[in-house]
């Protein structure tokens, strides 16, 4: 289950690091939503790499946009989300990307760490009322679960076959 740590592997981690840093500017994001794309390359950390990779690229990701592009102010449990998001991702889909373990890894990010986690997060932080803020967030958590899922199968159909093909993962 565990890959090994070379050199390669360090690289490409920080390359999918910096591609989500890039793909998180390109994001619908406002004090309470966010819909984008900035989870694939915690995916593909996901599926080349597994779990512990994968949390790696969405915490390390999360710790430099912070850094550098903030909304808001910089709040450790959005980074804890951002790791067991990878964390998800990695446990179901390192070994089979059946559309049975998308589903499922995308209804327990979106659902349980998006939904609740990240809602809490943002109530603490805002000192907004959870359940309002809840319901308001419902739509984008139903937004991104169709994205991811779409998004997450051409991954698995087109662009991970390509990388083995290149690197022979």
């Amino acid at each position: 289950m565990y890959t090994k740590v070379d050199a390669r592997c360090i690289s490409m981690i920080g390359v999918l690091v910096a591609i989500e840093v890039v793909l998180g500017r390109f994001t619908i994001h406002t004090w309470n939503l966010k819909i984008g794309f900035s989870f694939i390359p915690v995916v593909v950390a996901a599926i080349v790499y597994g779990p512990v990779a994968a949390g790696l690229v969405g915490a390390i990701g999360d710790v430099v946009s912070a850094i550098l592009f903030p909304v808001g102010a910089f709040f450790p449990g959005f980074t804890l989300t951002a790791f067991l998001t990878g964390v998800v991702f990695g446990l179901f889909l390192k070994k089979k990307q059946t559309i049975w373990n998308v589903t499922a890894s995308v209804l327990i990010v979106q659902m349980v760490i998006g939904q609740i986690m990240n809602t809490f997060f943002i109530s603490i932080l805002y000192g907004s009322p959870f359940g309002p803020l809840f319901a308001t967030r419902i739509y984008q958590s139903l937004a991104m679960t169709v994205i991811q899922i779409a998004g997450i199968l051409v991954i698995c159909r087109k662009m991970i076959p390509m990388l083995k093909m290149y690197k022979g993962i």
